[in-house]
C-alpha cells in the first residue's frame, strides 16, 4: 500500500515556506490506518520492547495501539506540567524557540526495554530529548519508530545509535 498517497501535503503551514505532512488523512482511511499499524507493529516487535514511549501528542495516536497489539505497557512523554508525580525533565531547542518534555521518574522498570514512537522525525530535537529522558531512568532505549521521516532535515543524525524505523521517508 502506498502510504504517501494517504498523507496530505499542506503548503505554508504552520508558516510560509513549510510543507506540512498531514497524517489526519491517513488516520481517516480505515485500510491505510490498519496497514500503517500493522507495519509499525512488525517493526516494533523486532525491537522486543517492554514499553512503548509515546511523545505528546501524536506519538500517543500510534503508541497506544502498538502497546496494546504487543501486550506491553504504554508510557507518555508529556509537555510541562501534565504529569502529577515526580518527573525527569529535558529542555530542547526548536527551530523557532525551545520546549520541554517530561517523564514520570517511576514510569519504566529498571532493566526494561523502551521504544520511542512518534508520528514524525524532522530535525530530531524532540526524539533526542525523549531519548535523554530514557537515559535518566534505569531502562534501555531499544529504538525509535516513526510514521514519517523528513530525511532532508537530518534528524536521524541527532539520535543515539539504536535502530530507527520509519514507514514513509520524504527526501
Amino acid at each position: 500500500m502506498d502510504l504517501k498517497a494517504l498523507i496530505r501535503d499542506v503548503p505554508d503551514f504552520p508558516k510560509p515556506g513549510i510543507l506540512f505532512r498531514d497524517i489526519t488523512t491517513l488516520l481517516q482511511d480505515a485500510a491505510g490506518l490498519k496497514y500503517a499499524l500493522d507495519q509499525l507493529t512488525d517493526r516494533c516487535a523486532a525491537l522486543s520492547p517492554d514499553y512503548i514511549i509515546g511523545i505528546e501528542s501524536r506519538g500517543f495516536i500510534f503508541g497506544m495501539p502498538l502497546a496494546d497489539r504487543l501486550g506491553v505497557g504504554f508510557v507518555p512523554v508529556r509537555k510541562p506540567g501534565k504529569l502529577p508525580a515526580a518527573i525527569h525533565g529535558m529542555d530542547y531547542a526548536l527551530e523557532y524557540g525551545s520546549d520541554r518534555l517530561e517523564l514520570h521518574q517511576d514510569a519504566l522498570a529498571p532493566g526494561s526495554r523502551a521504544v520511542i514512537v512518534d508520528d514524525l522525525l524532522a530535525t530530531g530535537g524532540t526524539a533526542q530529548a525523549a531519548a535523554q529522558l530514557i537515559d535518566q531512568t534505569e531502562a534501555t532505549l531499544a529504538g525509535f519508530i516513526f510514521a514519517i521521516e523528513l530525511a532532508g532535515l537530518a534528524g536521524r543524525a541527532k539520535l543515539p545509535a539504536v535502530p530507527v524505523e520509519s514507514l514513509v521517508i520524504y527526501e
